[in-house]
This record gives C-alpha cells, sequence and structure tokens, in this order.
C-alpha cells in the first residue's frame, strides 16, 4: 500500500489531497504528534471512522438478526426474554444472565451497549455527573439507534480532542466508575477505544454473515 494510501489521501496528478473513505473524515495530522497521548486519541478516531462508514449501511433487518438461539436483543418493553433488562423507555435492552454469559449478541444489542457505556463515561468525565447508564434512552430502529450511537461517541471525540496534553493524565478526571476515578484519564480513553474496536469488530462481522445468508435491503442509513 503507498504511503498517501495508507493515510488515506492521495496526490494524484491534480494536486489536491481527498480523504479516500471513511466517514467523518479523520485528522491524520494526529499521526505526527509525539506524545502518549496522541496515540489514543489517533486509535480513536480512526477507529470511529471505520465502525461508522459501517454504520452508516446498516439495514433494520441486519441490527435485529439474531445469529444462535437465545440471542440478547433490544426489544420494545414487555417482550423482553431475559429478566434483566436495561433502559428506561419503550425500548429495553435484555441484559445477560452473567458476566460469563455465552448468549450471542444482535447487532442492535451491542449498538445499544456502545451508547450506554461511552453516554455514561462521557456524563462523569464532561457533562453533570448526574444520569448513569440505567437512565439511557434505546431505539430498536435502525436510523434512530445508530443516531444515538453516532451522538454519543462524537461529542466523547470532541472533548477527548479538546482537552490539553498537560491534562491528558489527570488523576479522576473522569468519575463514572471507582477505577476511573483513581487512574489517569489516558488509561480510561485507551479502555473506551477497546470497547470501540471490540464491539465494532462484531457489529462488521454480523452484518458481513447476515449478508452472506441473505438478500439484504439497499443500504441508506447515512
Amino acid at each position: 500500500m503507498a504511503h498517501g494510501d495508507e493515510h488515506g489521501t492521495g496526490s494524484g496528478g491534480g494536486g489536491t489531497d481527498e480523504p479516500a473513505y471513511g466517514s467523518p473524515e479523520f485528522d491524520w495530522s494526529v499521526l505526527s504528534v509525539p506524545t502518549a497521548f496522541a496515540v489514543v486519541r489517533g486509535q480513536l478516531g480512526f477507529s470511529w471512522l471505520v465502525l461508522a462508514d459501517r454504520l452508516a449501511t446498516l439495514t433494520q433487518a441486519e441490527l435485529e438478526w439474531e445469529p444462535g438461539p437465545d440471542t440478547l436483543r433490544v426489544v420494545r418493553r414487555g417482550e423482553e426474554r431475559s429478566p434483566r433488562t436495561l433502559g428506561p423507555g419503550e425500548w429495553v435492552m435484555e441484559w445477560p444472565a452473567g458476566s460469563e454469559s455465552p448468549q450471542p449478541r444482535t447487532i442492535a444489542w451491542l449498538v445499544a451497549h456502545l451508547t450506554e457505556a461511552y453516554s455514561e463515561r462521557w456524563e462523569w468525565t464532561f457533562g453533570g455527573h448526574e444520569r448513569r447508564r440505567d437512565a439511557v434512552l434505546f431505539s430498536g430502529e435502525v436510523g434512530p439507534a445508530v443516531a444515538g450511537l453516532r451522538d454519543v461517541v462524537e461529542r466523547w471525540r470532541a472533548d477527548v480532542e479538546a482537552l490539553p496534553e498537560e491534562e491528558a493524565f489527570t488523576v479522576g478526571l473522569s468519575q463514572a466508575t471507582e477505577i476511573d476515578a483513581q487512574s489517569p484519564f489516558a488509561h480510561l480513553v485507551a479502555h473506551m477505544n477497546r470497547e470501540l474496536i471490540h464491539h465494532g469488530a462484531e457489529i462488521m462481522v454480523l452484518q458481513d454473515l447476515y449478508r452472506a445468508s441473505h438478500v439484504t435491503e439497499p443500504p441508506g442509513n447515512r
């Protein structure tokens, strides 16, 4: 892969650099900043760029596809199969029986999980320190579900990127959990990056598996 392609730009005959792919546009200049915090900021930005591009083509059928028995879903209140749920509104996440539960998850569940995780971390770092994850609203409809995740991840990204380098390792900048309150903030950014990469990869694999075995609807969720 050519250096220009690797960085998502091309310098063709016109001499104009243009993003080769991805939305939102990624600020490649962060890759030249020689600090530890720039590394995690760059990882966050690029990881979200890749996932956001896929989510823009997500269909309703893909969102709610159950890849196996006893799949964890996002359903309207009263339709849940699980004795435990999360969500205060019309839609709830079915919560697993335990931390080691082997239950598969729908894309809807994975989107909702990322939404509540980023919502709580943003609220208890940059927000009013009031709302916990059990106050986060979910949706089982593809448009609102993706929009909700996009909104909170982009808010988190904007505030992380705006944080001065000298504050990146402030202990207790986030009060979301006991561990967060005792840790330099950059460690939390790295942890949330892992969540985004981990669950984003699951979303993309489930989308690929669905498309390999079904006739899909035309994409249109940009």
